[in-house]
């Protein structure tokens, strides 16, 4: 696997199933590194989480026992019911939680049948109660879209420009619908952020995250650069074509 040094995190290239095994390593080393004690691993939607949740219960990588030790939830979430396809947590129940049957009172999804604001406000009151003040992930993952978006951070949204000091908001994206998202603020609160990047169609974007001018606004990725010590990007060699 090869390492690159960046202005946006480390970046490990390699195969996928090299990077879906260290995608597993980085969080599990976060768990036995964090000294609180609740420890709160974000994941994400898109279908490369969905091969990952899949590979996890088929190759038995978690236990039970260590699935149920951990408090799930996810990066960002589209304003759905969880029984959509379209749900981020949905989908992570249906195909990790549920699996590795994990107990439902460690289980975190947004309040997703009320409304954006109140839905909200109400994660923000659930992640404080978990993770205290001016802190939210132990561990989140993230993808990279090839319109460079990460989380629900689309270009251009209202929460890119501000995010009002929150560590999680609601927005609507044009011709995405309302989301419920992590915000920079939150990011930069994080132990630790995996972003998970795969295929040919993601180099053009890829490229223009890491070599091109800095342009949060419209190349939302690029805030990680804010809190890129604390930041890892698995990515294939197709993804890494033009770096």
């Amino acid at each position: 696997m090869k390492e690159l040094s960046t202005d946006y995190g480390s970046v490990l290239i390699g195969a996928k199933a090299e990077l879906f095994q260290r995608a597993l390593d980085l969080g599990v080393a976060a768990r036995h590194r964090t000294p609180h004690a609740r420890f709160i691993w974000a994941l994400t939607g898109g279908g490369t989480p969905k091969e990952w949740y899949d590979w996890v219960v088929r190759e038995q990588k978690i236990t039970h026992g260590e699935a149920s030790m951990i408090d799930w939830t996810v990066s960002d979430e589209r304003h759905v019911l969880l029984n959509s396809v379209d749900s981020n947590f949905g989908n992570a129940e249906r195909q990790l939680l549920a699996p590795l049957d994990v107990p439902t009172d460690r289980r975190h999804p947004w309040m997703v049948a009320w409304p954006v604001a109140e839905a909200a406000e109400a994660y923000r009151r659930t992640m404080l109660i978990l993770a205290g003040p001016e802190r939210t992930y132990d561990v989140c993952f993230l993808g990279m879209g090839d319109d460079c978006h990460t989380a629900s951070l689309f270009p251009g949204t209202p929460l890119l420009g501000d995010d009002g000091g929150l560590a999680f908001g609601g927005q609507e994206v044009p011709g995405k619908g309302w989301r419920l998202t992590i915000t920079p603020t939150g990011l930069r609160q994080c132990g630790l952020i995996v972003v998970m990047t795969l295929g040919a169609n993601k180099a053009d974007a890829l490229h223009r995250i890491m070599r091109g001018p800095y342009d949060p606004t419209n190349v939302p990725s690029q805030i990680l650069k804010t809190c890129a010590e604390r930041v890892v990007w698995l990515v294939d060699d197709a993804a890494a074509a033009k770096l």
